[in-house]
């Protein structure tokens, strides 16, 4: 029996899942030959090449853009410059972020892309420049979680519980902040994935946002001055008292019941591993920082402040985008490294006021 093929390239829904396409009267089926379908397995692997995050982010754009095409009475795919341009201008009117519309844009182009579609954005990207110039004006700024500098990170540590919860917790800040991490790598690292050598730690990071082969990358970890702030040590104790506790392999940072207990134990309340998610690490940092009073903290923090510090103590762009895991060509990083370099290399600093 044949394999059963199915049109190229399928399209993930909400929940990153493969919807069949439904054919009209058999007449598409017609005009299809076997060298324009992917079988199952492969759409399937087509559709899983983006990561989880992004399948969630893009089918939740893609079906906002088709539920207004569909009310507009145009077509979504493939779509025209002057529907994409009206678009941009619907977003607009709705005051939306200019990093919201364009990330809307950034979603419509990957769903023509993988279906083999050109898409001219220019006309888009002119109104998307013309509204970010009305926004500016307006007072509207990029929302960027404030940077964490070394001595809110520290009272933050100072002010985690007692017991497994709060050395998870100090091992979640250090190991976030060291390794310049995302919330979404903090959240999918394994017991196995951390490794401690000589030097400190070294920690395998299977996929990043950046990683688009999936190739991983090793991250190195030196041990810090302060016993508080070391990550080495910190981890070193988290991970004994998981095994301790019988724990010795599956997620890193897990859920900790009310009686100390880790998930993925026998006498754990539930029977999932509890691996904790990027919300549940990102509610910990905001709590932590606002019990120490500082406001607007997030687990992005924990990004940018190391790189904002790393910056103002002259490490080189290429050594901070590697620990970071940002592209070469990232201009993501720069808006951590500018506002360092914009007092330590002032050339106000020269001219002798």
């Amino acid at each position: 029996m044949p394999t059963e093929l199915v049109p190229f390239p399928e399209r993930p829904d909400e929940d990153g899942v493969v919807d069949a396409v439904v054919v009209d009267d058999g007449q598409e089926l017609a005009t299809r030959t076997p060298d324009s379908e992917l079988t199952p397995s492969a759409a399937a692997r087509v559709a899983d090449g983006w990561a989880a995050s992004t399948q969630t982010g893009y089918a939740r754009d893609w079906k906002t853009f088709t539920s207004w095409c569909s009310s507009a009475g145009r077509t979504p795919l493939p779509t025209t410059p002057e529907t994409l341009a009206s678009y941009v201008d619907h977003l607009a009117t709705a005051g939306l972020a200019p990093a919201t519309i364009d990330r809307a844009l950034g979603t419509i182009a990957s769903y023509h892309e993988a279906e083999g579609h050109s898409l001219p954005t220019k006309a888009a990207r002119m109104a998307l420049r013309s509204y970010s110039r009305q926004w500016v004006k307006a007072g509207g700024r990029r929302r960027q979680a404030p940077a964490l500098n070394v001595d809110q990170l520290r009272q933050m540590l100072e002010a985690t519980s007692s017991g497994l919860v709060g050395l998870r917790n100090r091992a979640l800040l250090l190991l976030g902040y060291t390794m310049m991490a995302r919330r979404s790598e903090l959240a999918a690292l394994d017991i196995g994935d951390v490794r401690e050598v000589a030097d400190g730690l070294e920690v395998f990071v299977a996929t990043s946002k950046t990683d688009k082969d999936a190739e991983g990358a090793t991250v190195a970890i030196p041990y810090g001055t302060h016993r508080l702030t070391c990550p080495v040590r910190t981890v070193a104790d988290y991970l004994a008292a998981l095994a301790e506790a019988g724990v010795t392999a599956g997620p890193l940072l897990r859920s900790v019941d009310r009686h100390g207990r880790p998930a993925g134990t026998p006498e754990a309340a539930g029977r999932s591993t509890g691996r904790m998610s990027g919300a549940g690490i990102n509610l910990v940092v905001k709590e932590l920082a606002t019990k120490i009073g500082v406001e607007g903290v997030t687990a992005h923090s924990l990004r940018a402040g190391p790189a904002t510090a790393a910056a103002a103590a002259g490490v080189p762009r290429a050594w901070i985008a590697r620990q970071g895991r940002w592209s070469e060509r990232s201009t993501a990083v720069d808006s951590y490294i500018r506002p360092a370099d914009a007092w330590r290399d002032n050339p106000m600093r020269k001219v002798g006021l």
